[in-house]
């Protein structure tokens, strides 16, 4: 597991892993589906989140626009 993650909000199978810290939230423009960004507490970054949430904009159109249902979790670059 990386040090930062996405999880999608409202559903309760997926948790942010104990250690994690909320960093930001990331709401899907196609569908409204929000996810919470949480990197491990060791190694948090709010410049490294705002980042990660430009990555999983792209990330989360290219799947509206393959036809592809959002996952629960997404793991995100460091």
């Amino acid at each position: 597991m990386g040090n930062a993650v996405a999880i999608k909000k409202g559903q309760p199978k997926v948790k942010l892993p104990d250690g994690f810290a909320v960093m930001g939230t990331v709401r899907c423009e196609g569908c409204g589906e929000e996810f919470s960004i949480g990197h491990h507490s060791a190694v948090s970054s709010l410049i490294l989140a705002e980042h990660q949430a430009q990555w999983l904009e792209r990330v989360l159109a290219d799947e509206h626009d393959r036809s592809r249902i959002h996952p629960d979790r997404i793991e995100l670059p460091d």
